[in-house]
């Protein structure tokens, strides 16, 4: 097995990366996906701070989720595991949250690299009474905070850190936030928004954002934020461009469903066009605010034939792909998934609007570029964005293909491995961030294409 955290850098590799499966031929596969981490952990947050206890239905457990369980526990919040109604084995847990009368201070919690830990949590810890110190893995101590950090400060918040932009920190929580309005730069990252939108409702006077600042990327979060706001009963409004005024008020008890993260169903759908057959995600949502939910556009761009009704989406693919030219600016977590997909294409591709994922889990653009070209690829990285030029690709040089503790980047591994025999992936296991057990996923997927083939007609 990949250990959880390799830390090996070097471009020979160790017996423990993780051996890409290629398709044997085309797929016939049904994947059963966990919830969205985007959902989950904005329930969490939400439900931690309402006034009544809520239920979670469904909730994905992965590392970032698991990270933000633990530390709103170390605040003061119950969280149970419930058998899920009429699942008498067992085998199936909600969560059942109760939040304390009053969130506790004098505890350091871990973000890991969760960026929806190390963004909500501070508006959150402001509420609590006494000290929270706040810090993460070393990758995460490069990934920018001084946005929400300025904005909590000027909204009442006392913020001692390191002068780096960065974790760690340490709120000093006295049980309560005065609120207001406060103008930031949130071009780096929508989860600044969303992080005072989420704590805003039980701040003494609400709270009103203003962004000042390039367009902000990722938007359907906020919306999604917004959305799971007015599901918790907080009076939201969202009508003026770039502002954001969230009522004081009290935060009501949830029962909700999580729906299945369509991000991390990325490159399950994307194999039906890479190996050909088909792949369906039950479940996938007729609306929604996820940003994932734009690979039906990308996919039906790209090839494939694409289906969504009641039971779910339905991609088919005959192994044929073409470029793309499209703008990610508004769901830049694909980007990894749809350059893989690039790579394999007949024509060029560009990949647009995506400058701020050189701030995420790593540098995206230049890992992509990095990993893309060493595969033989033949890759631009653009001031904001990438073009992907046609190009064969062979597993050169040991055919490693570095994740940089990247899940996404991993992901993207797995794709590409379709196509590219004794490619090998570096520490496999980051996928655990938001996806437990993605290798038994991926390899019972690829096991339909072999049943495929057992039952073809001979000739």
């Amino acid at each position: 097995m990949v250990p959880q955290d390799s830390r090996d850098e070097t471009p020979d590799g160790t017996s423990d990366d993780w051996a890409a499966p290629t398709a044997d031929g085309p797929l016939d596969a049904t994947v059963l996906l966990p919830g969205s981490k985007s959902l989950t952990n904005r329930y969490l947050v939400l439900a931690s701070l309402a006034s009544e206890r809520s239920r979670l239905r469904a909730p994905l457990r992965s590392r970032d989720t698991l990270l933000m369980a633990a530390a709103l526990r170390s605040l003061g919040v119950r969280i149970d595991d419930v058998a899920a109604e009429g699942d008498s084995a067992a085998s199936v847990t909600d969560w059942v949250i109760t939040p304390p009368q009053t969130l506790t201070g004098g505890v350091d919690i871990d973000c890991g690299l969760a960026g929806t830990v190390m963004r909500f949590l501070p508006a959150v810890a402001a509420l609590a009474d006494g000290r929270v110190r706040l810090d993460g893995d070393p990758q995460a101590r490069r990934r920018p905070m001084a946005p929400v950090v300025d904005a909590l400060r000027t909204l009442g918040a006392e913020i001692t850190d390191d002068g780096s932009g960065g974790l760690p920190i340490v709120v000093a929580g006295t049980g309560r936030m005065p609120g207001g309005s406060v103008t930031m730069d949130a071009s780096a990252s929508s989860q600044f928004i969303s992080s005072l939108l989420l704590a805003g409702a039980r701040y003494d006077n609400g709270v009103t954002v203003h962004h000042d600042g390039k367009p902000v990327p990722s938007e359907p979060h906020i919306l999604m934020t917004v959305e799971t706001l007015r599901d918790a009963g907080a009076i939201v409004d969202d009508s003026e461009p770039n502002t954001w005024r969230v009522e004081p008020s009290e935060i009501n008890g949830l029962d909700v469903s999580v729906e299945p993260d369509l991000s991390n169903a990325g490159p399950f759908v994307a194999a039906a066009l890479v190996a050909g057959g088909t792949v369906r995600v039950p479940g996938w949502p007729q609306y929604t605010t996820q940003a994932g939910d734009l690979m039906r556009e990308i996919l039906d761009a790209m090839g494939a034939d694409v289906r969504l009704d009641r039971a779910g989406l339905t991609v088919s693919g005959t192994g044929e792909l073409v470029g793309i030219d499209i703008d990610l600016h508004d769901a830049a977590e694909l980007t990894p998934t749809v350059a893989a997909l690039a790579a394999l294409a007949s024509t060029t591709s560009w990949i647009r609007g995506v400058a701020h994922i050189r701030g995420h889990e790593t540098d995206r653009l230049a890992a992509l570029t990095r990993e893309l070209t060493a595969l033989g690829g033949v890759v631009q990285e653009t001031e904001d964005g990438l073009r992907l030029t046609p190009a064969p690709l062979r597993a050169l040089g040991g055919g490693r293909f570095r994740s940089y503790h990247d899940h996404r980047m991993a992901t993207a591994g797995a794709i590409l491995g379709l196509r590219v025999p004794g490619l090998r992936v570096e520490n496999i296991d980051t996928t655990a961030k938001t996806l437990p057990d993605f290798t038994g996923l991926w390899n019972g997927m690829l096991a339909s294409a072999s049943r495929v083939a057992d039952d073809a007609p001979s000739r």
